[in-house]
């Protein structure tokens, strides 16, 4: 978006920053990307792409333990976690709908939506499907002047269809294949940059999966490990002028262990790691007045893949008391850390913790999470909460839900269920 909002009037800004906020980049995040060029220590390099939304835990059971899902147990939402779960889940087919307010304190029509499904083909094969959908609620566009020019409602969504299939006893892999469409301006007039349009991209996720029992004493368990690169797609633009924008690719790697303490109660505790793999804004010989001129970093217009492969050393880097840079500090800290813990009661009923982690220049999104979860015969329904240390949140004080449907527990009920005379 940075093109755009070079190229903007005043009333396009106020909305591209608004979305930025809406989408959980931070209260502080639209100022960090036109923040000064003299980057040390402690000043904010906020990474921004188009579609941040698809960042966002979509779910209410990962929402809980501090957005941590990549080596969770498989379920109807593994599509956005690990696509490659889906070839370990139990059940036959099953599906999952997900509602979470966004901004609810400021504004009462912005929210998150999520429908996602699978279906086992055989014992080594399973596919899925989602739906992501974003609606920003009602913005009023005006001139320079305050007059009303038009109305419209900003919505972004994806549709994403998986695929995993089992390589071994222990392993899979999968692969995700995604469109991604994002209005904001509703073909809004620019003056300064012509005719804006809906954003639109193509993208897939690969993705790994890996469990193995484990003894732990007198006590059964399991452990596991995921990786997923998500998002790896073309780059985006909202006019034919302005630059077009990498969208969030983002490498997702974590672990879990699951300790079943008695025939009744388990616990599972994991902890993700997350980086994303485009360019890092560089610094800008801005006193010179050349824009154009980088002073430490590199150059953000390259490809997806120089993109990908030169964000583990691109970063224009920290500098100390000595004026020296260090990149791999920086590198460092863009990536955010997530640790969820989970404990059932009988299979039936689930209490949910977890932390992320994000470096104050990066973000500074740090919170804590707290959930719950009940699963009777075919239904299941899972509940979030988030409480920000930090920075603000857009999902503070806001209560998220997902309903989780089984047809494995529908035939089963079935079945149990003795038939009329």
């Amino acid at each position: 978006m940075k093109g755009l909002i070079k190229k903007t009037a005043y009333w396009q800004m106020t909305t591209f920053v608004l979305s930025m906020l809406i989408v959980g980049i931070g209260l502080c995040s639209a100022q960090a990307q036109i923040a000064t060029n003299q980057l040390n220590g402690g000043t904010v390099n906020t990474i921004t792409t188009a579609v941040p939304l698809l960042l966002i835990s979509p779910d209410a059971r990962s929402g809980a333990m501090g957005d941590a899902g990549v080596a969770s147990k498989p379920d109807a939402n593994s599509t956005h976690w690990n696509p490659a779960k889906y070839a370990f889940i139990e059940d036959d087919m099953g599906f999952s709908v997900s509602y979470t307010p966004w901004l609810r304190a400021l504004v009462p029509d912005i929210n998150l939506a999520y429908l996602s499904g699978y279906k086992r083909i055989d014992k080594n094969q399973t596919i899925g499907v989602s739906l992501l959908y974003f609606s920003l609620g009602n913005i009023i566009f005006t001139n320079m002047v305050g007059e009303v020019t038009g109305e419209f409602n900003p919505n972004e969504f994806s549709i994403d269809g998986t695929y995993a299939r089992k390589l071994s006893d222990h392993f899979s892999g999968g692969i995700a294949l995604r469109y991604i469409y994002s209005n904001l301006t509703g073909g809004y007039y620019i003056e300064s940059a012509g005719q804006s349009k809906a954003g639109q991209s193509i993208a897939a996720d690969i993705s790994v999966y890996y469990q193995h029992d484990v003894e732990l004493g007198d006590k059964s368990g399991e452990y596991a490990l995921g990786l997923n690169i998500s998002n790896i797609g073309s780059k985006m633009s909202y006019t034919e002028t302005a630059d077009r924008d990498f969208i969030p690719i983002n490498l997702r790697l974590g672990a879990r262990l699951s300790v079943d303490i008695d025939d009744y109660n388990s616990i599972s505790i994991m902890v993700d790691v997350n980086k994303l793999l485009v360019p890092t804004p560089p610094i800008y010989d801005t006193a010179a007045g050349q824009e154009d001129v980088i002073l430490f970093g590199k150059d953000p217009n390259r490809s997806v893949v120089s993109g990908m492969v030169g964000s583990f050393n691109d970063a224009p880097g920290v500098a100390n008391n000595s004026g020296k840079r260090s990149v791999s500090k920086e590198e460092l800290r863009e990536i955010t850390y997530s640790i969820g813990l989970e404990y059932w009661y009988s299979g039936q009923f689930a209490v949910r913790a977890g932390y992320f982690h994000e470096h104050a220049t990066k973000g500074n999104r740090k919170f804590f999470t707290l959930g719950a979860g009940l699963k009777y015969n075919v239904f299941g329904i899972d509940f979030a909460y988030l409480i920000p240390t930090e920075a603000k949140h857009p999902l503070e004080n806001t209560l998220r839900f997902t309903l989780l449907f089984d047809f494995e527990g529908l035939k089963e009920q079935n079945q149990e269920t003795p038939p009329k005379s």
